[in-house]
């Protein structure tokens, strides 16, 4: 079946939009510039990404900020009914919610995303989060489950919501974690079977649920080593065909820093995360995951959290233009399919790039120019 949503497009690297309803986006840092939340700055970005024809926008769910001078990612705007708002105001690109399954029922949940796919004439699409923020289930009167434990829950919710969105009858389900009772839902989707779902399964667990329910696997790449991204990227692809019959797309996420030279690049990345970065606000979050320093070495360690700082672990494109595109190159020819983008300064940035860069990647092949 020919899928129509525009992820399911023929460039070969697709593009999108990363964390612009949270405040400091993927930056954690206090330098001048960085993301903050206004609706009416939202909707340029979003319209700047539809005009130059980027194929989707990733919010991110986020319930509470992570202290320090930034209170990071605090401000944001809740992903329903953000997706529905810029759902009307775009007319190209597809537009993501990012869904706590603990937090929201299936029923409305297929309800919600039924009503903004007609909003925006079948472009929606659900990023699926299990929920690994202890605060933020303990905002909803909820212990944070075991990690294997999400994913079984989320195989529950997973499976009504496709039921909720195909089914012309009413049916029961009785699970573990879920029971519903003679439970209906319309409007259809207008997408068929149903959206386009979106996991950052990297476990052995989370990629067993994203191979079996989800059409996108959201990855953490290593930017040192293209072959094993290579091969991770084709054992995942594998994974899911032989176990379960299914295709992927694989994407990653990516912070930039372009300039006129690398040097250029590495003087402002290293003084917005080294001498501006928000070291409080860092340590809460790698508290809240769990980050062990004795599961590093020193140098390792400090690898990983400035990237981190710099862009919430993002793959890094940062030097010149002609560089980002070559890396871009890379990550196509490794078989990446997509990448969701970020910068500090996300307006300045995505003009460059649309300015700058995507004529570079048309030139290259992995992109087509938009009409």
């Amino acid at each position: 079946m020919q899928r129509s949503h525009p992820l399911f497009n023929d460039n070969k690297l697709k593009l999108g939009l990363f964390s612009i309803n949270c405040s400091y986006g993927c930056a954690i840092s206090t330098a001048p510039g960085t993301l903050q939340i206004d609706w009416k700055e939202n909707l340029k970005l979003s319209q700047a990404a539809d005009r130059a024809g980027y194929e989707v926008l990733v919010p991110v769910g986020r319930w509470r900020g992570f202290g320090g001078p930034t209170n990071f990612n605090g401000t944001n705007f809740e992903t329903y009914t953000w997706a529905a708002g810029i759902s009307q105001a775009t007319e190209h690109i597809g537009v993501m919610t990012t869904s706590h399954v603990p937090t929201v029922h299936p029923l409305v949940a297929a309800k919600q995303a039924a009503t903004i796919d007609h909003i925006g004439d079948g472009r929606f699409g659900l990023n699926i989060v299990c929920g690994w923020s202890k605060p933020e289930m303990e905002m909803f009167g909820k212990t944070i489950m075991e990690h294997d434990t999400r994913y079984d829950y989320a195989a529950e919710w997973v499976e009504i919501l496709k039921m909720l969105w195909t089914r012309e009858e009413e049916f029961d389900y009785e699970g573990k974690f879920l029971r519903v009772s003679k439970a209906f839902s319309m409007p259809k989707p207008i997408q068929k079977p149903f959206p386009p779902l979106m996991n950052a399964g990297g476990s052995t667990k989370g990629r067993a649920f994203c191979a079996k329910y989800c059409d996108i696997a959201f990855l953490l790449l290593n930017p040192n080593d293209f072959e094993q991204t290579r091969a991770l990227i084709a054992s995942y692809r594998r994974f899911a065909r032989e176990e379960y019959g299914r295709e992927l797309q694989i994407w990653c996420y990516a912070y930039v820093v372009d300039a006129e030279t690398r040097q250029d690049a590495d003087d402002y990345l290293h003084e917005y995360v080294v001498r501006q970065g928000d070291n409080i606000a860092t340590d809460n979050i790698f508290a809240d995951l769990g980050v062990q320093t004795q599961n590093f070495t020193p140098e390792q360690y400090k690898d990983f959290r400035f990237h981190f700082m710099a862009g919430w672990g993002g793959f890094p494109l940062v030097g010149t233009r002609e560089h980002i595109v070559e890396q871009l190159q890379k990550l196509s020819d490794a078989g990446l399919d997509g990448i969701a983008l970020s910068w500090l300064d996300y307006y300045a940035g995505i003009e460059r790039w649309n300015r700058t860069i995507l004529p570079l990647m048309e030139q290259a092949g992995l992109r087509s120019a938009f009409k």
